[in-house]
């Protein structure tokens, strides 16, 4: 219609090549976390719609014999989705990570989790070339919510993609037309 190749010029995300990727939502750093609650209501909202949708999931735990486990509202959503344990605070300083990322060809990284100065940050920033780094803002937290906004400032800076849970489910879905929109029509609803 306008002469473009819709796919190849597109700046939208797609369900293609998309991953969804929870870092660190561990049991000793959660409560320590701010805005705690929205942060981990819209990671469970990302799971179930990336399942709906077949959209792969990675979950990181930063050394888990010193700071635990995933916490336990993630870890009953998620199923058989093993955790890959690190040390180095980018998702990309993991062998086992980057095998994961490769393996699925993964094209756009849908980052979520903590701490969003750290290791959401240094991940989003490793991120390779080839590969589209998307932040889920209402998905990340901090212990300080001064820390979380100078790291969305600085990734956005880098070029990163900053998005919110509710963009990137309608940027992925595209359309209402398609079978899938009213597979997840429940999670797109407004709660007060």
């Amino acid at each position: 219609m306008f002469g473009i190749n819709m796919k190849m010029n597109s700046k939208l995300i797609s369900r293609d090549g998309s991953a969804l990727l929870i870092v660190d939502v561990q049991e000793k750093l959660f409560p320590l976390m701010n805005r705690r609650e929205d942060m981990l209501r819209n990671i469970l909202k990302l799971i179930r719609f990336c399942k709906k949708c077949g959209i792969p999931i990675i979950v990181t735990e930063q050394y888990p014999k010193g700071l635990g486990r995933t916490v336990q509202e993630i870890r009953s959503e998620l199923g058989d989705i093993k955790p890959i344990e690190k040390t180095s605070f980018s998702c990309f300083g993991s062998q086992e990570f980057r095998n994961t990322v490769r393996r699925m060809r993964v094209k756009t990284l849908i980052i979520t989790g903590i701490e969003a100065h750290v290791c959401i940050m240094q991940t989003a920033l490793e991120t390779p070339r080839k590969i589209r780094a998307c932040v889920v803002a209402d998905a990340i937290a901090s212990h300080s919510i001064e820390n979380t906004n100078l790291a969305l400032q600085r990734m956005r800076d880098s070029g990163i993609i900053i998005s919110s849970t509710e963009m990137v489910m309608y940027e992925l879905l595209r359309d209402s037309k398609i079978r899938m929109f009213k597979e997840v029509r429940d999670l797109l609803k407004y709660k007060s």
